[in-house]
């Protein structure tokens, strides 16, 4: 039998009542007793365990972290499949139209009808933005593209449409000597895409991007910093995304709780010789925010840090720690 328990055993019946007392009732009493006998268990059994070692409840320095991100500004990109089932809605629309009825307008063997047959041999659809097909020829069951093919692409739609619409603004304009050109709407792939500018906000339009910074010893992160003493975790937040990137930016918290946190371990403690503290890591709990105007700026970073940089959720495993990412990965929006 365990030292442990032969000692509770002889302490127990001291800690009993030996006689019934008067002023209180037997239930109470026998209460008492197993209340002081759990008592004297717990005393004996501390008293016979070793020591708690530190390490148990090791001290770790509670960081406050920020992940500030951009919203997608434009849709997402269409998938092939999309694409090809957009482009058959079209051509099965226009097979299950009613066709115009050109000989109640024009009388065969006119110049209407000699103009009208010339647009539509040229045309061949209500739109030239997919292609020649027509819907009521001998071969209109033939409505379907090669995998590939540019007819179903948005880029060549719209470009058709524009084309379409120029010629014929030229062909009805009085002025012949200038060409009317119809503005283009703006492309989807920006400049700073062309450029792979990883600092620029106009990138990737239609991805969320997230802020990065490098710190002065060359790993990169969410911008983050201690929590100080009396200050909320959101003010903590908000005091760290202004000291860490500048105030140039109109920036929204979401919310007051974080959405996840980082555990890091350090491989030795490090001791603070002016405390003589030990702190075995760091936990670094995160707030989401928004960007709303304005840009992130390092010169007056009082974490001394390197650089940022905006990047998407792909790009981010390419400059953080495995552990890090793991960490961090389910915060981050899959577009």
């Amino acid at each position: 039998m365990a030292t442990g328990t032969i000692g509770v055993r002889r302490v127990a019946p001291l800690l009993r009542p030996s006689r019934l007392d008067s002023g209180v009732c037997r239930s109470c009493q026998e209460t008492l007793g197993r209340r002081n006998y759990a008592s004297a268990a717990a005393t004996e059994s501390t008293s016979t365990s070793p020591a708690p070692s530190s390490s148990i409840n090791p001290a770790y320095t509670i960081n406050a972290g920020v992940v500030l991100s951009r919203p997608p500004q434009i849709t997402r990109d269409l998938e092939p499949f999309e694409k090809a089932f957009f482009f058959y809605q079209k051509r099965l629309n226009e097979r299950l139209a009613l066709p115009f009825t050109k000989y109640f307008y024009f009388k065969r063997g006119t110049p209407l009808d000699e103009d009208w047959k010339k647009k539509i041999q040229a045309r061949q659809t209500a739109a030239r933005d997919i292609g020649k097909y027509n819907a009521y020829a001998d071969d209109a069951w033939n409505d379907e593209l090669l995998l590939g093919s540019q007819e179903s692409e948005p880029e060549h739609q719209v470009e058709q449409l524009v084309l379409d619409a120029e010629s014929t603004a030229n062909a009805t304009s009085q002025d012949t000597s200038k060409k009317e050109e119809i503005p283009r709407p703006h492309s989807r792939v920006t400049e700073a895409d062309k450029k792979g500018d990883q600092k620029s906000l106009n990138r990737l339009l239609p991805r969320t991007l997230y802020l990065l910074v490098q710190s002065k010893e060359g790993y990169w992160k969410f911008p983050s910093s201690p929590v100080q003493a009396q200050e909320t975790l959101r003010e903590a937040a908000e005091r760290t995304l202004s000291q860490t990137a500048g105030v140039n930016m109109n920036t929204w918290m979401v919310g007051f709780h974080p959405a996840g946190h980082h555990v890091h371990n350090n491989f030795k403690a490090r001791v603070d010789k002016a405390t003589g503290a030990e702190t075995h890591g760091e936990k670094t709990f995160f707030i989401k925010s928004r960007i709303m105007a304005g840009q992130a700026d390092l010169s007056a970073s009082a974490e001394n840090l390197k650089d940022f940089k905006w990047l998407s959720k792909e790009e981010i495993p390419q400059y953080v720690s495995q552990e890090y990412y793991s960490n961090i990965k389910n915060m981050l929006a899959d577009r």
